[in-house]
């Protein structure tokens, strides 16, 4: 794959040594062509190293030894500074505002692609593969719960998807304790519960925790020690 080239101005030197972060963001916007001139436009102030339209164009924004502007306020396992430890990839897809819709396959088949690249010249984990909503619980739901993280995790071995059964409900502590160990930020417990949810267990997003939500999250903690 070569991306086709379409600089933006809105990135800069990183502040972190290594980049460890792949994010995952939709475009929230009325169509790819809106979406590509905001990236690039230097009064918006925002950028990423990629985006990808739906029928699998990929273009290239900011290289990746700088430091786009793409997730905000934003923390993942206690860090603050995301921009600088992390590439940024924007799918166009009008999604929650402007009508949510699923991904293509072409789309996701480039992003693979690309992510696969990615992850080769970067010491990813793929604990550290994750969605905007993941970083920015309070703020963000995308990519959202119709973006296929079981199939780039089990087929690809892009991220992360456990399967874990139902579980008892240990005590609240407990619950926020395993959610900070994933990386989450627990400003507001109900916030990290849902983006959990809908990266993990797409199908039901409520912020509440049960049963199944709890015996992912366990199943999560496993593989990370």
């Amino acid at each position: 794959m070569t991306p086709l080239s379409h600089p933006s101005p809105n990135c800069e030197p990183r502040r972190a040594p290594v980049v460890d972060m792949l994010v995952i963001h939709y475009t929230g916007m009325a169509d790819g062509p809106s979406a590509l001139a905001r990236l690039c436009d230097a009064e918006a102030k925002v950028s990423a190293h990629y985006l990808i339209e739906e029928d699998g164009r990929v273009f290239a924004l900011v290289p990746e030894d700088m430091r786009a502007w793409h997730a905000g306020a934003s923390s993942w396992r206690g860090e603050t500074d995301v921009n600088s430890r992390s590439i940024g990839v924007e799918l166009v897809n009008p999604g929650h505002e402007f009508g949510y819709r699923a991904f293509p396959a072409a789309q996701i088949a480039a992003l693979i692609t690309l992510a696969a690249g990615i992850i080769g010249r970067h010491p990813i984990p793929p604990r550290n593969v994750v969605g905007h909503s993941d970083i920015a619980p309070t703020r963000k739901q995308d990519p959202g719960e119709l973006f296929p993280w079981q199939e780039l995790a089990e087929v690809h071995g892009i991220g992360l998807w456990p399967c874990g059964e139902p579980t008892d409900l240990p005590p609240e502590h407990v619950l926020l304790a395993g959610l900070a160990h994933a990386g989450y930020d627990l400003t507001d417990p109900k916030a990290a519960v849902t983006a959990f949810q809908r990266h993990f267990r797409p199908w039901k997003v409520d912020g509440h925790v049960d049963a199944e939500t709890m015996g992912r999250l366990r199943s999560l903690l496993r593989v990370l020690r």
